[in-house]
């Protein structure tokens, strides 16, 4: 079932254009990697999606309905956003009393688990906590609500290494058990490859890519070797990425490749290297970014 669905949304900030005609739909029960680079639009189309911003022209809908002021559709929704603001005074209990009285499926037994897990000290106010503990807190109130949407805008900033991966294995088994819709806003994209059903990448405010994760990862391949073996091969295909030192060449190219490809690789005696989440959409930003340029220099 469709629980997101959004329509030419535009947005607009006077002479920037944040969201440029966006149009896609979020389904329920699945792990959505919202990915992009920074200014990409990413936290614009959440903020709208969740009544916090509005659209210039366009329409948005979640559970069939527009979510401004609209309580029935806001209390089914979590927003964990790394720029959170509390109360002066607030501390940690007081965060997870407000989000318990908020959303109905809050489970106060899994949030003591969650403080105990990340050592959050819940008698510090949370404008004296650190980076990291400040976005515990986030977490702690995204996962604890078991929202019907969650929505964690980059929520695990100034957490460490061994605390990501504490977030991402407690997302994971609580995700088995309670099925809902997260959609995970993240520059780390690697970290989270292993998490995300479905990859949706912005650039520019627009939609580049909207596919499941392992259709994706079918979709590049590197092939590295002599040059002119190499672009003889990548001839007549697209090519995201192009590197040269001497004679040898690296190109990657789209296009899930098929058996007769690989042999003709191996008969020319190049190298097929894999390509990662993170690489492909790294060089299909690029790509979708050179165009722009190019006519911007005209």
């Amino acid at each position: 079932m469709t629980v997101i669905e959004v329509q030419h949304l535009t947005k607009r900030y006077k002479e920037t254009l944040a969201l440029d005609d966006v149009s896609l739909a979020f389904e329920e029960n699945t792990i959505y990697g919202l990915l992009g680079r920074n200014g990409a639009g990413k936290t614009t189309l959440m903020s709208i999606l969740t009544a916090q911003n509005f659209a210039t022209s366009g329409t948005a809908r979640v559970f069939g309905a527009d979510p401004y002021e609209n309580a029935g559709v806001l209390q089914r929704i979590c927003f964990v956003r790394e720029s959170q603001k509390y109360p002066e005074d607030a501390l940690p209990t007081h965060a997870f009393r407000m989000a318990s009285l908020f959303f109905p499926n809050w489970d106060q037994g899994f949030a003591d688990e969650l403080v105990a897990a990340f050592e959050l000290p819940l008698k510090t106010r949370i404008k004296k906590l650190s980076r990291g503990q400040l976005s515990a807190v986030g977490v702690i109130i995204g996962l604890a609500s078991r929202a019907e949407i969650t929505f964690f805008d980059e929520p695990y900033l100034g957490l460490d290494a061994v605390a990501r991966q504490l977030f991402y294995d407690r997302l994971i088994e609580d995700y088995a058990e309670h099925p809902r819709t997260v959609i995970l806003s993240s520059h780390l994209i690697d970290e989270v490859s292993n998490l995300i059903e479905r990859v949706v990448v912005i650039d520019g405010g627009r939609i580049l890519l909207d596919e499941e994760t392992d259709a994706v990862r079918s979709r590049a391949a590197t092939i590295v070797g002599d040059a002119a073996a190499v672009e003889a091969f990548a001839a007549g295909r697209e090519v995201i990425h192009r590197e040269s030192l001497g004679h040898v060449t690296s190109v990657t190219v789209l296009g899930e490749l098929t058996a007769a490809d690989r042999a003709a690789l191996q008969a020319s005696g190049l190298d097929l290297a894999p390509v990662s989440l993170q690489q492909l959409i790294v060089r299909l930003t690029q790509h979708a970014a050179q165009p722009a340029a190019e006519g911007a220099l005209r």
